[in-house]
């Protein structure tokens, strides 16, 4: 109990003094909280066991923040008619104060449109 006090007050000095909550490590990688990333905003494959596809550490104005998108047990449904269903109806989806959620990056929306479902490309991203 006093440990979990303790790392509060640590992580809550260092964001006081503006440290970066993450650490960078070799190769471009980022370790956040004890998990390694490719990248700030550089999506990678959930660990199995999770419910979501990918995952990614975004960034964005100085915070850092996990992001999970996309559903494990939805696989091969990327035809063209699917993909422009879901683009067009997704577009509309809205956060919790009424803001399009398409182009903020701590958004899953915002992550399954560019990854799982891009435009120009073929669906399916690289995860």
């Amino acid at each position: 109990m006093a440990e979990d006090y303790h790392k509060k007050k640590d992580r809550m000095r260092r964001e006081a003094q503006g440290d970066a909550p993450y650490e960078r490590l070799s190769g471009g990688r980022v370790r956040y909280r004890g998990e390694i990333f490719p990248g700030l905003n550089k999506p990678k494959r959930a660990p199995s066991g999770s419910k979501h596809k990918g995952r990614v550490l975004a960034h964005k104005n100085g915070k850092v923040k996990v992001v999970n998108f996309g559903h494990r047990d939805y696989k091969h449904n990327y035809s063209a008619k699917a993909k422009a269903n879901y683009r067009k109806r997704s577009a509309g989806i809205r956060d919790k104060s009424g803001k399009l959620t398409k182009d903020d990056k701590f958004s899953a929306n915002y992550w399954a449109r560019k990854e799982l479902w891009p435009t120009g490309k073929k669906s399916g991203g690289n995860l």
